[in-house]
């Protein structure tokens, strides 16, 4: 949990479920498993319990406490959709995402399958955004799934990339991420993979955003694609009457201009 997140594409993270289970290669070398476990066994910590699943329901209302808007990772440290956590408690962390209607919330999955059948069941507002992880062409399925949601805003996160996304369809994406591995063991990102997805994002009009190369640490191989940074964020509805919130974007917006 963090009011001030180190990653590039968000501002905050919030965790009302932590743990997970390994589902693709993309989980191999999960950085939220490598660090809950470091605590396994230790009395009074977060992460006692290690990345055994485990809701929080103390934590839920942490949004609406926020009062100055941010983009708010959801469930960094786990899979909203895991299949342990209920539908009802799903529903309760919709519930929090509509009432803090000043934030933005990006919630991203592994697990498409389970989003695309309870999807129609979700109050999807504006200010959530829904995301699918895709690490090789072998699951470019999953946006497929996504396609099926009924969001303002949907988005691929391409990372770690493991292989060239050649059957990945577009249509109707709003934005991807792409992204090396980093950490021990990390896998290495061919920057081939990486300009394909730019080309094709260009020609579909989605957003295009590099997080990073990954290397031994997150910013090691730093950032710059042919020279430039790509930050790029898509545009979106957002409450009509949420002039905060419409500030922030644009400030992201023109510093996107900025840099590119």
């Amino acid at each position: 949990m963090s009011d001030n997140s180190a990653i590039e594409w968000t501002d905050a993270t919030w965790n009302p479920v932590t743990g997970c289970k390994q589902i693709s290669p993309g989980c191999d070398h999960c950085y939220a498993l490598t660090f809950a476990e470091r605590f396994r066994g230790v009395s009074n910590h977060p992460y006692q319990q290690g990345f055994d699943l485990k809701l929080w329901p103390d934590r839920l209302e942490i949004p609406l406490k926020w009062k100055k808007p941010r983009m708010i990772f959801t469930n960094s440290m786990s899979d909203l959709f895991h299949k342990d956590v209920s539908d009802e408690y799903i529903q309760q962390v919709f519930e929090v995402m509509n009432k803090a209607h000043w934030h933005i919330f990006q919630v991203l999955t592994k697990r498409s399958g389970r989003l695309a059948r309870i999807a129609s069941s979700l109050r999807w507002t504006s200010n959530i955004w829904i995301g699918v992880s895709i690490e090789s062409d072998r699951y470019t399925w999953r946006a497929d799934h996504l396609r099926k949601v009924p969001a303002a805003i949907r988005f691929i996160s391409a990372e770690p990339l493991l292989s060239p996304l050649t059957t990945l369809n577009l249509e109707n994406i709003h934005w991807l991420i792409s992204g090396g591995e980093s950490g021990a063991g990390h896998r290495p990102c061919d920057p081939e993979w990486v300009r394909d997805l730019r080309d094709h994002c260009q020609r579909s009009h989605v957003a295009f955003f590099h997080k990073q190369w990954g290397g031994r640490t997150p910013k090691s191989g730093g950032r710059l694609l042919d020279g430039k940074t790509w930050d790029e964020f898509p545009s979106l509805p957002v409450h009509e009457n949420n002039q905060a919130t419409l500030a922030m974007l644009y400030e992201r917006q023109n510093t996107t201009s900025i840099l590119q």
